[in-house]
């Protein structure tokens, strides 16, 4: 097979620019290292647009759950409110049925009476009725009630 002289003259003219001109190959080495580069580049664009998918999924979801968990906060609180307005009314009720009973019988049970529940109550009826009730006490009773209603008040925050 004859070579025709134009392509062995290109190609000694491609082997003359390789043998002088080294940088050349530099050259096109430099270009593909450049495509890889930017081929990572992409990848690297591409993972970072999935992830930015994924965390925006993420923050829509634990905002959801915030917004989910705040309103049963809302209703938990709610609740406990509830309960201790209850708990208020029926200690507010206890407090009325003792003042409603007659002081001889009011002091001979709350007399039986844990001390701390005893302040309590003594302390929320009107002045005039627990005074009646507590001259109606044991003396040591009445003067250990005076001390513990002292001690309340004290741990009890002044203006």
């Amino acid at each position: 097979m004859v070579i025709p002289k134009v392509i062995l003259s290109i190609l000694f003219f491609v082997f003359i620019i390789f043998l002088f001109f080294p940088e050349v190959s530099a050259y096109d080495e430099m270009l593909k290292l450049i495509e890889k580069k930017q081929a990572e580049l992409k990848d690297k664009e591409l993972f970072l647009k999935q992830e930015e998918k994924r965390l925006e999924a993420l923050r829509k979801d634990v905002d959801e759950r915030i917004e989910k968990y705040s309103k049963i906060l809302t209703q938990i609180e709610n609740i406990l409110k509830r309960i201790e307005q209850l708990k208020e009314q029926n200690f507010e009720h206890i407090v009325k049925t003792y003042e409603a009973m007659p002081p001889e019988e009011a002091a001979q049970r709350l007399s039986s009476l844990d001390e701390e529940l005893l302040v309590m109550i003594i302390l929320k009826m009107r002045p005039k009725k627990a005074a009646a009730i507590m001259a109606f006490m044991d003396t040591k009773k009445a003067a250990s009630l005076t001390e513990a209603m002292s001690k309340i008040e004290k741990k009890l925050p002044t203006r």
